[in-house]
């Protein structure tokens, strides 16, 4: 945390807005963008890097500075949607270059569902007091787009959003629907049904077990899996499977 500390300490004794610190961070991602779409994966994923530490720091800097305010929070999430929409782009300039519609379409699903990701909780807490469930939240995106810039297995990183997005989507219309109707989540009745239900409605907090244990499987599935068994365009099949023949 001490890098992080300093710059947080610079950005207050500069006196730098942390609105302004926002703007600097989704600039800096549409740089990373830029590099996915020219196949510079290695170089996208450093400038993620940098990107998110202004994402960080800008709520800490409000925080010292006691800026903090309503339209601070509503800056900030949509212009995480335009930082995280960039991604997407430069992936899909990336693919429809090399011809590959397929992943075009992965890219794009991707993108939507993420999105709707979004709109869907901020939707629903109009209506419920709290609608934080499913996992794929943008924390876990843009991990995810890191791992697939650094190790280039974008196209596994591409499939584990789209579905995962799909999936925490659903859960947030359904348990919207029970929480507007009083109905109780459903818990199950013997242990294969609770797990059902525990990972459909998906609630567990960052560092826990359950969350661990998730992380594990879907780091496994990015690194494991031959790129050949999803026709990755970019990556060369260098898994596990192939060192071990």
């Amino acid at each position: 945390m001490f890098p992080l500390r300093a710059i947080i300490a610079a950005c207050v004794a500069l006196r730098i807005h942390p609105n302004t610190l926002t703007l600097i961070g989704v600039l800096i991602n549409v740089g990373a963008a830029i590099a996915l779409g020219r196949d510079h994966f290695v170089m996208a994923g450093v400038i993620m890097i940098v990107a998110n530490i202004f994402d960080f720091i800008d709520g800490k800097v409000a925080h010292i500075t006691n800026t903090q305010s309503a339209f601070g929070a509503f800056w900030d999430s949509t212009l995480d949607r335009f930082s995280d929409i960039a991604l997407f782009l430069g992936l899909i300039y990336l693919y429809s270059n090399l011809r590959r519609t397929d992943y075009v379409m992965v890219a794009s699903l991707a993108m939507m569902f993420s999105i709707m990701t979004s709109y869907a909780r901020a939707r629903a807490e109009s209506l419920i007091e709290k609608c934080k469930v499913g996992f794929m939240e943008r924390p876990e995106r843009i991990v995810l787009f890191m791992i697939g810039a650094f190790t280039n297995r974008m196209a596994a990183v591409l499939w584990v959003i789209l579905i995962l997005s799909i999936v925490t989507v659903a859960n947030r219309i359904h348990y919207t629907y029970l929480a507007l109707n009083k109905i109780p989540v459903p818990a199950g009745s013997n242990p294969l049904s609770k797990v059902f239900w525990r990972a459909l409605f998906w609630r567990d907090e960052r560092g826990t077990l359950a969350y661990d244990l998730w992380v594990i499987a879907i780091l496994a599935f990015t690194w494991l899996t031959p790129p050949s068994w999803l026709r990755d365009p970019t990556a060369a099949d260098f898994s596990l499977w192939n060192l071990l023949g």
